[in-house]
């Protein structure tokens, strides 16, 4: 090292001093103190500490700049260009972060890893004889783990030996990959060329100084040495840059890191100082996502409280405690030891019957065979398959059950025999094509739950894709499954003296039930076996079910109430299930009435759609009796609109035998199981009750019973009580669950042992939605378990009745108002959906554009609505939700017929119709965009800032002083230099000149509904025709310059045509959609009062609009008389105008552009000649 200049020795500075140069430093980095400033301040600090050095003036030591590392170690270093002051904003330049990220990638590229999600200490052990001196591009300020160039480490050279080789390689030649980096990241800079070992004195001397302030201060933008381990990496770079001292440790010096010789050892420091290292170690701005974010929110218009909004007046809400689970009857300890004694001691007991398309029973399983196949495939499953000799399943691993709705007696089979084998089944549904909807996500959930073995039959595995080996497909985002078909031949019968093992009375999980998501990913709800049983209990007690009772099921027996109530709720109380399929309610909507009549079924479990079927198929049936229900369960009661078919059906099976009292509407949820369920009078039961409601006011969240306005209410009816041994909350939407108040919507939380416990690998969502903790205002938690969240929407009512008025997926939030997706359909229904739309193919779901949920509709269009009959409907389903909701649309499309993505069972699969719309393939034939009557937070005029604000210091001088949105195109000006621009300003001008040069070129192409080219346009054919139009404007017409002309033109070559004719001879062109002829009574009065408010003198249009205005039909809805001179200019004569019309300036008005809005206003826009130029 002598030959190098060996640095001074340094006295450790004061604490004060290094307080002071901390401060300095962090004023520097939060900007309040300039460079210049900066370095005096620090030059002031460190004068009498740094000894005069011969050679160099004693002012401008303070300020000389520090060299690279090359400079630090050489004798003789090349004095760099000193950096100017505004060059420090030069790091926020977009070049230099476009290199860094190239940098980064390129770096990880390389060493073919992913990218790292958190930082990176650099004090870790490695050999520093491998490393080349890293890429200095990739410095930036703001990150502390990417450290700037040239800037030294707090840890002297002799702190580690292995830095001498990399040093010397330095000495002779320096990187030239720093050096260009360096060049290419700070303009104007020169390369860093390598040291030479002539040095002059003022060189040697400045090397002296840089080793003092090497070994004094602490580079804040390198990670600080953690001093608890002593473990540092040294770092080297190129930069002829300004040294700055670095918030140095209070009482911290350099043998606090280092002995005498250099050696690193671990030394105790104070809190004190370990608490400002842990400060260093953080970044000191945001994150880069933070400036955006809120610069952008700054951006939009805030939407102001509307002081006359309604607000919750009432008390706070308490705890509502469900009736005791009573004792009654002693039972089995499990569901499974039930299902032993019923298949044993009552084996001949019907316990499911299966129907098939025609409504035929086609087989009944009794309570003996369930018992004897569920041992079967236990047995199987346990025994049968291995792998290497070893069994392939073990207690507690995931099975698929892959069972089409038509086959309950295998999926029961399948799931009994899970739990017997200790296995948890995970039902899905049968994936019918390799791009169903939402099958990818279904393959997520098996692959998160480690699913490799799914069941199913033989006529279900024949059925699925196959593929070109045989086997079954691979679907995409599925794991690899094997499939086992578990019909009789395929099962082992099990020895006399094997008996399963299961115990189902624990906390062990259960099955699991496939939930998916508003915004589409499917989620897996873990039910425990303690749980299902309590369940099954609860719903015992609540629905009063007896031994041997009839019930007809007509859900999907796969999940929710069907799986609860047909499957597992049933066994506990030995009841016969009719099952219904959804394929027979399709070809029979009265199948399942017709199952009640025919096995005098006590209960029924249905939803509000198979009864508005069944509405729609009852004539002529009269010898149906519903006389012998007790319970008809209505699974969607928690559905707002399921009200409408409860009380339509009651009207017209009342008089079959159907009591009022025997409409039971439910609650429930895949997470709470069932929330709550209405009880008949006999179950003690209090009477129903209904709440009509003030739209407006719910989409404040607030209770309001509405009189007045009887178009914007909502009527809704009670789901019941709640569930026994179960407790009920009203809390909060957003933020802490705070309790809500009496007259206030909130969401419902359920605390009960019937409940799910997870969902499953996901504990992060699971403690939100499964462990939430309801406290009161006052902050005191409300109970001692924590609840459950429902995901509904809903207050208690009178009697304790609880009340549901909408779900947390079908929420839509605009502005500071909640609108739910179903009372948005139903409103689409009310206008007249039968002529146009398909009733049960609506979608409704939201969009975020700028902060704010957008509302979207979807339906599929019918074959045969013309685009001006579907037009219409759009145009007052718009006005129907504006003046019901108070809410504007933000797009509603038409699609054709079957192209919406459905369910497994019916229905709209919302959430890919909404990834499908986001992507842009949803492919509609008409759409009616209106963003102007809900976007209402459009962003702020944008205004020059008074200062450079933190989102401009990040994209540096190019956006300083001016809003990140701001864009601006390029300068039209220099368009007008040549004398060849300057003829060619306005549109007419264009068209002459095209016609001149480039005459047959076409311009226009005119398709059919085929595709099929009917008509083109080509510049000279335009020309001529627009000079045809001018000439009859100004002969036939009389029309002087500056008269309005309204064109009725249905869209084609002809409007175009006529639209430069008008411009040829100065003429306003007044586009008008024409009469429909099928409507004339609407659209007729439309096209004259927007010729009458523009005032055109004449009416330009072809021979049938002509005939169509002067006929009988649009003469009982306009008289003839009033319409001003009509020209058709289907044969008008071939002849040219003088001259062509030139504007005197670009302000002349050029057109005028009126249109209707949705709720009926006319208005109209102006455009001048310099508007519509090039």
């Amino acid at each position: 090292m002598a030959d190098r200049g060996c640095p001074l020795e340094a006295a450790p500075l004061p604490a004060e001093v290094r307080e002071s140069l901390a401060e300095l430093e962090l004023e520097l980095s939060e900007g309040d103190i300039t460079q210049k400033g900066y370095e005096k301040k620090r030059a002031k600090l460190l004068a009498r500490y740094i000894p005069l050095i011969q050679g160099i003036d004693p002012s401008l030591q303070a300020e000389n700049r520090i060299p690279g590392p090359s400079q630090t170690t050489a004798a003789a270093p090349k004095q760099q260009k000193s950096r100017p002051t505004a060059s420090r904003d030069e790091r926020f330049r977009s070049d230099v972060h476009t290199e860094a990220v190239q940098a980064a990638l390129a770096k990880y590229k390389e060493r073919k890893m992913p990218m790292p999600s958190k930082r990176r200490s650099v004090l870790v052990h490695s050999s520093v004889e491998t490393y080349t001196p890293p890429d200095t591009s990739s410095a930036s300020e703001d990150e502390g783990s990417l450290r700037r160039p040239g800037r030294l480490t707090s840890t002297p050279l002799q702190s580690h030996s292995s830095v001498e080789p990399w040093l010397d390689r330095v000495i002779q030649g320096s990187s030239t990959s720093s050096s260009a980096s360096s060049t290419s990241s700070h303009p104007g800079g020169r390369p860093t060329t390598a040291p030479s070992a002539a040095a002059t004195p003022g060189a040697a001397a400045t090397t002296a100084l840089a080793g003092l302030e090497a070994h004094t201060h602490i580079d804040l933008h390198s990670a600080p040495p953690d001093v608890t381990t002593g473990l540092v990496e040294h770092s080297y770079f190129e930069r002829p840059q300004v040294a700055s001292v670095r918030s140095v440790p209070r009482g911290c010096s350099g043998s606090m890191l280092e002995t005498a010789d250099g050696v690193p050892v671990n030394s105790r420091v104070s809190s004190k100082i370990q608490q400002l290292l842990n400060t260093l170690k953080r970044p000191k701005r945001p994150p880069l996502k933070e400036f955006f974010v809120d610069d952008f929110e700054e951006l939009l218009e805030v939407q102001q409280p509307d002081p006359n909004q309604p607000k919750p007046e009432g008390s706070e809400t308490s705890v509502l405690r469900g009736e005791p689970l009573t004792a009654g009857v002693p039972r089995p300890p499990s569901l499974l030891a039930t299902l032993q004694r019923w298949g044993t001691t009552q084996p001949k007991s019907p316990c499911l019957t299966a129907l098939d398309t025609t409504g035929k029973a086609v087989y009944t399983l009794t309570y003996g065979k369930l018992w004897s196949r569920s041992l079967k495939l236990a047995y199987t499953l346990l025994n049968k398959l291995t792998s290497k000799n070893e069994p392939l399943l073990k207690p507690g691993d995931r099975v698929a059950l892959v069972f089409p709705n038509s086959d309950p007696v295998m999926f029961m089979v399948a799931f009994y025999g899970c739990l017997l084998a200790e296995l948890v089944p995970v039902p899905i549904e049968v994936p019918l094509t390799r791009k169903d909807a939402g099958s990818q996500q279904v393959g997520f959930l098996l692959g998160s739950c480690g699913v490799f073995l799914a069941l199913t039959t033989d006529a279900c595995q024949k059925g699925l894709p196959k593929a070109q080996t045989g086997e079954v497909a691979a679907f995409k985002g599925w794991p690899p499954l094997s499939w086992l078909v578990i019909d009789g031949k395929h099962l082992a019968k099990p020895p006399k003296d094997w008996h399963p093992l299961a115990q189902d009375t624990g906390t062990g999980t259960a099955y699991i039930e496939y939930k998916t998501s508003k915004e589409g990913s499917t989620v897996g709800v873990t039910v425990s076996h303690a749980s299902l049983l309590a369940q099954c209990r609860a719903l015992t007690q609540a629905c009063g079910y007896s031994e041997a009772e009839t019930l007809t099921n007509v859900l999907d027996f796969k999940r929710d109430a069907g799986l609860w109530h047909g499957v597992l709720t049933s066994v506990m109380n030995r009841m016969h299930v009719v099952s219904v399929p959804y394929a027979l309610m399709k070809a029979n909507p009265l199948s399942w009435i017709q199952k009640v009549c025919f096995y005098k079924a006590r209960a029924a479990l249905v939803k509000s759609r198979d009864m508005h079927w069944s509405l729609l198929a009852q004539r002529g049936q009269r010898d149906v009796s519903l006389s012998s229900l007790r319970m008809l369960i209505v699974a969607d009661g928690a559905n707002p609109w399921s009200i409408s078919s409860c009380d339509a059906f009651l009207n017209v099976f009342q008089s079959r035998g159907l009591r009022p009292e025997v409409i039971c509407p439910c609650a429930s949820s895949p997470e709470a199981l069932t929330v709550a369920i209405r009880r008949p009078p006999d179950l003690g039961g209090p009477p129903p009750r209904k709440a009509v409601l003030s739209m407006n006011g719910l989409s404040y969240g607030v209770i309001r019973v509405d009189t007045e306005e009887k178009l914007s209410v909502l009527t809704v009816q009670d789901v019941g009580q709640v569930m026994p041994g179960a407790n009920v909350c009203v809390v909060k939407l957003e933020g802490t669950p705070y309790l809500c108040k009496t007259d206030e919507v909130g969401e419902i939380c359920v605390s009960s042992s019937a409940t799910g416990t997870a969902y499953y690998g996901l504990l992060g969502i699971t403690k939100n939605v499964f462990e939430a903790v309801p406290v009161t205002t006052g902050g005191a938690p409300i109970f001692d378990r924590p609840f459950t969240r429902t995901g509904l929407l809903g207050f208690i009512g009178p009697d304790n009745l609880v009340f549901i008025v909408g779900k947390l997926d079908g929420l839509m939030v605009t502005g500071v108002r909640r609108h739910n997706a179903d009372d948005v359909v139903a409103t689409a229904l009310a206008v007249e959906p039968m002529k146009f739309v398909y009733r049960g193919r609506i979608a409704v779901f939201s969009v975020t554009v700028l902060h704010d949920d957008r509302i979207v509709l979807v339906a599929e269009q019918r074959p045969d609505a013309s685009e001006e009959d579907s037009f219409q409907w759009m145009s007052r389903v718009l006005q129907a939700i504006d003046s019901i909701h108070q809410v504007g649309v933000y797009c509603l499309a038409l699609v054709p017929a079957n192209t919406l993505p459905k369910a497994p069972l019916g229905g709209i699969h919302i959430s890919e119709t909404k990834q499908r719309f986001l992507e842009g393939t949803l492919h509609p034939c008409n759409v009616l965009m209106c963003p102007h009557t809900c976007v209402t937070n459009l962003p702020k005029p944008r205004q020059k800032q008074p200062e450079v604000g933190p989102a401009s210091m990040i994209v540096g001088n190019l956006v300083a002083g001016k809003r990140i949105a701001q864009a601006s195109g390029r300068e039209l000006a220099h368009l007008e230099d040549s004398d060849q621009a300057r003829k060619f300003l306005f549109l007419a001008d264009v068209l002459q000149w095209r016609a001149h040069t480039t005459p047959d070129h076409p311009l226009f192409l005119l398709l059919n509904a085929k595709g099929t080219v009917t008509s083109t346009a080509t510049c000279v054919q335009l020309h001529k025709r627009a000079e045809r139009v001018a000439a009859a404007l100004m002969e036939k017409g009389r029309l002087s310059v500056g008269d309005h002309v309204a064109l009725v033109y249905p869209p084609g070559v002809d409007l175009i045509a006529a639209f430069y004719g008008c411009l040829y001879c100065g003429c306003v062109p007044v586009t008008v959609r024409p009469p429909h002829p099928q409507n004339l009574g609407t659209t007729l009065p439309t096209v004259k009062m927007i010729v009458e408010v523009s005032k055109s003198a004449c009416v330009l249009t072809t021979q049938a609009v002509t005939r169509l205005l002067r006929s009988k039909e649009a003469a009982a809805a306009v008289d003839i008389r009033t319409w001003p001179t009509i020209l058709d200019t289907d044969d008008i004569p071939k002849k040219k105008i003088a001259s062509v019309f030139r504007p005197p300036s670009p302000d002349v008005l050029a057109y005028l552009d009126f249109s209707v809005s949705t709720t009926g206003i006319l208005a109209g826009v102006k455009a001048g000649r310099g508007g519509s130029r090039l």
